[in-house]
């Protein structure tokens, strides 16, 4: 099938990294950038075709996203959050899609899911209140899913949740200025004692169980793969387009620079240059074919109708951390061998390399997590975590 959405993509790739120092400045994405992703469909990608998106092979969607970080990290981030979110929304109760998307397909989402909210049951739902923070994209989001925790009558947790909360019911209080992905926004959300409808938390057990409400009628294979899977090679994706696009402006960059120091000559000929660059050009690939084929078999087996394996879903976990483990290993390489004129800020492989390390910490990208979970499950012992 072809990446339409791909197409259009490339066209606005030039202005995109064009205008990247700025949106690093702005420390936000432009509105001008989001309504060019948006036109392009982006956004649309993995929401449900009932309510206008595309339901697309979420491959399509992660190509798209190391596409858009190749020219800049930031836009790259903000594109896969926000553009993950619609596909999070397909599994909550029709009710809450409807609200969302019911007179604007194009509405956008941003979260926060660190379960910071305390949630008090009250008739038809919950009284909720929390500060969470790292909310990318907020500032273009009309509505947040944020992370909540049910307490027992004694404090003790008793469930987590994901609740959908519309732009009236939150501020955002501007704190973000990071080392790396600075374009990003990610902002502070505070809601103080919002009623949230019961038709909107869902139940993280729920999710990982593949047994979303919203599943009755988002019947498509998109809507039956887990939520471990989605998420996380949405926040691996960008990692590895930022430095797969770094690769490429090092090769740009370094193909006719002469060295002063070190005997002189062409940068091209040093045999230790021509060497790194095989060893980062096969990282990246390993990263994008691994993390592809986890994906393209659950795509398959879902659309198949095929149970969903345990096995299946550690292997995609594992080599999703593994991935951004490879590029972040890449960039190294590159960075380290780019010579002092790329240190200079604003320089596309500086700030590939702040923004790749940036991304690299996200919790979903803890490779020690990832790695034991895969072992629990390969040496037959139970794994019970929501994030397979």
């Amino acid at each position: 099938m072809t990446n339409e959405v791909l197409g259009a993509v490339r066209e606005l790739l030039p202005a995109i990294a064009a205008g990247a120092l700025a949106t690093e400045d702005a420390r936000r994405i432009s509105e001008t950038t989001i309504g060019a992703l948006t036109d392009a469909g982006v956004f649309r990608m993995l929401q449900p075709a009932r309510y206008g998106g595309a339901e697309t092979n979420p491959v399509h969607f992660y190509e798209v996203v190391r596409a858009i970080s190749g020219a800049c990290g930031s836009t790259g981030w903000v594109a896969s959050v926000l553009g993950v979110h619609p596909w999070h929304l397909g599994l909550f109760d029709d009710c809450a899609q409807a609200e969302v998307w019911g007179e604007d397909p194009d509405t956008l989402i941003c979260s926060s899911y660190a379960p910071i909210g305390r949630m008090t049951p009250v008739p038809g739902g919950y009284e909720v209140s929390g500060v969470w923070r790292f909310s990318s994209g907020v500032d273009h989001a009309d509505w947040a899913l944020l992370g909540g925790m049910l307490v027992g009558d004694q404090g003790e947790p008793m469930d987590f949740t994901t609740i959908l909360v519309p732009r009236n019911d939150y501020e955002i209080r501007e704190i973000w200025d990071a080392v790396g992905l600075r374009g990003t926004g990610s902002n502070e959300i505070t809601v103080v004692r919002a009623f949230v409808p019961e038709y909107r938390v869902m139940r993280n057990y729920q999710i990982s169980q593949l047994r979303g409400p919203g599943q009755e009628v988002n019947t498509g294979p998109l809507y039956k793969i887990p939520f471990a899977t989605v998420f996380t090679t949405a926040i691996a994706a960008p990692v590895i387009g930022v430095v797969a696009g770094c690769y490429e402006t090092y090769l740009a960059t370094m193909r006719d620079r002469v060295r002063l120091s070190l005997g002189g000559g062409r940068f091209v000929e040093d045999r230790f240059a021509q060497v790194t660059v095989a060893r980062a050009a096969s990282e990246i690939d390993a990263s994008i074919l691994q993390m592809d084929r986890n994906v393209t078999a659950l795509y398959e087996a879902a659309s198949a109708g095929q149970e969903i394996t345990m096995l299946l879903r550690l292997r995609s976990r594992r080599d999703q951390v593994l991935g951004t483990e490879r590029a972040l290993d890449a960039i190294e390489k590159l960075f380290k061998t780019a010579g002092g004129q790329s240190l200079d800020r604003g320089n596309p492989i500086e700030r590939a390399w702040r923004d790749a390390h940036a991304g690299g910490v996200h919790v979903a990208n803890d490779t020690e997590r990832g790695l034991q979970l895969y072992g629990r499950g390969a040496f037959g012992l139970p794994v019970e975590d929501n994030m397979v």
